[in-house]
């Protein structure tokens, strides 16, 4: 009875609190799910999409689709009822889908740095390394991997509550116990600062390698003139992907931070100085991060863009270039790919390094 209690008991603010709390949570939760179900759609429907390392791509829309639709409704129910009125275990299976869905997305970021990193930084092992089987194994292992930790608090390590307004569930980072303390340093060193530390190490390489191959390029711009507009229309693929993968970063880096610095406050044992309101927010903010990866690594993409123009009819402002200028795209991705093969078997002569036979990197993607 005294446990059900918890899970019903309200926090004492203002009701206007909760009902803007709610208008954020519905704006989130209608972008992440439209925005992510955009990205799945125009990845079933064009095949020319269906490559080995958009499946990474689509792993985390599928994640941050999950994330928004499983928390999102259920948060602002919450919201206009001013407490939680789900329950004990709707409140462990609201945690649980939110735990097990946000670290996978963050995993799956983590995946999506280490293919471009091999991509870029080391060609020649990456198209060895690609298959269907090892791109299937390691989608599975992200799943695992986020499964386990997100399974650790129904097992007796820490344990999920509700928080901040008691409108929303999370693991229990306020009570001070071993338990709760040891999974809550545990969780953010291996599923925040260890993924970012990896995901930067692999971004700050890709920058040198694009930036020396940049600079290879117009050494030997005379030298190697047949190929130039090739290998600088290749440059600039690398650089927009480049600079896509940094906003990535300091997207996740917005997004869970806040979230990070508070259970940290709470494990180093001033929870006191927590409130209801500095718990809630950034709990909102790491949610919202299911709104932003699906414009950042889908839908700023040509042919992202071009498959939902074509699709459906209320986006057809996406389509910027006319259609001349898309078959013209697809011919010039072509000519890139077909030089690919011939640098590749050349580069020991050229002795470019190794990124400048990748060109087909960003077109992959795009």
């Amino acid at each position: 009875m005294e446990a059900q209690r918890s899970f019903s008991r309200k926090v004492d603010v203002p009701d206007y609190a909760h009902y803007l709390v709610a208008f954020f949570v519905f704006i989130i939760g209608t972008l992440g799910i439209a925005g992510n179900a955009l990205v799945l759609f125009a990845f079933c429907s064009n095949k020319r999409l269906r490559t080995l390392p958009n499946y990474f791509i689509v792993n985390l829309a599928v994640s941050d689709f999950l994330m928004a639709i499983t928390q999102s409704p259920v948060f602002f129910i919450n919201c206009l009822y001013k407490e939680w009125v789900f329950g004990e275990l709707g409140c462990k299976l609201y945690a649980f889908c939110g735990a097990l869905f946000g670290i996978t997305s963050m995993i799956s970021l983590l995946a999506i740095s280490l293919e471009r990193y091999l991509v870029i930084t080391r060609p020649l092992q990456a198209l060895q390394w690609s298959s269907k089987r090892r791109t299937a194994l390691l989608v599975s292992l992200v799943w695992i991997y986020s499964l386990a930790w997100s399974l650790a608090p129904l097992l007796g390590w820490s344990s999920y509550i509700p928080e901040g307004l008691m409108t929303s569930c999370t693991w229990d980072y306020v009570t001070s116990t071993y338990a709760n303390k040891s999974y809550t340093l545990m969780l953010c060193c291996f599923v925040f600062f260890l993924p970012l530390g990896i995901i930067s190490y692999c971004y700050f390489f890709m920058f040198l390698a694009v930036r020396s191959t940049s600079r290879d390029l117009q050494q030997l711009g005379m030298k190697v003139r047949k190929s130039t507009l090739v290998q600088q229309q290749s440059i600039r693929n690398e650089w927009k992907l480049a600079k896509i993968a940094f906003v990535v970063i300091i997207v996740y880096v917005l997004s869970w931070s806040p979230y990070a610095c508070v259970t940290l406050i709470a494990w180093a044992g001033h929870a006191d100085i927590l409130t209801p309101y500095s718990k809630t927010v950034p709990a909102i903010i790491a949610k919202a991060s299911a709104i932003y990866n699906p414009f950042i690594y889908a839908i700023i993409h040509s042919k992202y863009r071009t498959t939902l123009a074509d699709s459906v009819p209320c986006l057809h402002c996406l389509s910027h270039p006319p259609q001349k200028d898309c078959a013209s795209a697809f011919n010039s991705e072509s000519s890139i790919r077909d030089s690919n093969i011939s640098r590749q078997s050349s580069m020991s002569r050229m002795r470019l390094r190794p990124i400048s036979s990748m060109s087909t990197g960003e077109t992959v993607h795009s």
